[in-house]
């Protein structure tokens, strides 16, 4: 297991810490592969009903290290672009699990993008999300051309892309960028209350609906609502179902279990 990444599993949620923080936690592959693979066993394990992704130290994740993108025995941008964030960002999205940004720091590149593909961003007020790419000649990636336009508009997106100005996480929230904004010492507890509350929700019902509404962005009316149909099939076929209505009936708190 490598050092570079900090997984925990507290009652069904696991907190995954970036660990690099002597470089404000920027990503080389051997983090990548750690992240993946900490993603695989997030999806895999049923008793993961919330994922929570995290920075050590002063700053969430400064995007890729430059330093091993310059060395000489750097394996390109084309292998580092798709090995470390187009897999870990397809794991994001695909996992039929609620995926928490705790954005504790600076969340700038590919940093900046991880955190917009999960579920809900939840940030200190005092950070600053930079899209930093055109600042060394670069576009966005990491799925960043992806959400700006969909999360905010053409309008903003081009300007947050464009610019690179930081953009501050109270008005990150404002435009509809991020879930929640939040004191610094109210931070902790707010990340924990939602990521508590998600892992003790329908986990099955949530995925489903992820799975939902990432495809609403490409379908038609008619596909979208086929795929409702179908997916709540599903739902309706969990033992999550079967426990809200009864719960329902009998007026009290539903006891989800996940499956």
């Amino acid at each position: 297991m490598s050092d570079t990444l900090i997984t925990e599993l507290n009652e069904g949620v696991m907190t995954l810490t970036l660990n690099r923080p002597d470089v404000f936690n920027s990503f080389n592959q051997e983090m990548g592969r750690a992240f993946q693979a900490a993603l695989d066993e997030a999806a895999q394990n049923e008793a993961v009903r919330c994922v929570v992704l995290t920075g050590a130290g002063r700053a969430f994740c400064a995007g890729q290290d430059l330093k091993e993108v310059t060395s000489e025995h750097s394996p390109g941008f084309k292998v580092i672009v798709e090995e470390t964030y187009n897999r870990s960002i397809r794991r994001i999205c695909d996992m039929e699990k609620p995926v928490v940004a705790a954005v504790n720091g600076v969340a700038a590149g590919a940093g900046a993008n991880i955190a917009l593909a999960c579920d809900f961003v939840v940030a200190k007020s005092s950070v600053k999300f930079i899209q930093a790419f055109a600042n060394i000649g670069l576009i966005p990636d990491s799925g960043g051309t992806y959400w700006l336009p969909r999360l905010v508009g053409m309008a903003r997106a081009k300007a947050l892309t464009m610019l690179g100005t930081p953009l501050p996480a109270a008005e990150a929230e404002e435009i509809g960028l991020i879930h929640h904004a939040v004191e610094e010492e109210d931070f902790d507890e707010a990340v924990r209350t939602l990521a508590s509350k998600l892992a003790h929700m329908p986990t099955r019902g949530l995925g489903l609906t992820k799975k939902a509404l990432h495809a609403a962005m490409t379908h038609d009316l008619n596909s979208q609502l086929k795929l409702e149909l179908d997916l709540q099939f599903e739902a309706a076929e969990t033992d999550d179902y079967a426990e809200g209505v009864q719960a329902f009936l009998e007026k009290r708190k539903p006891q989800f279990k996940g499956t």
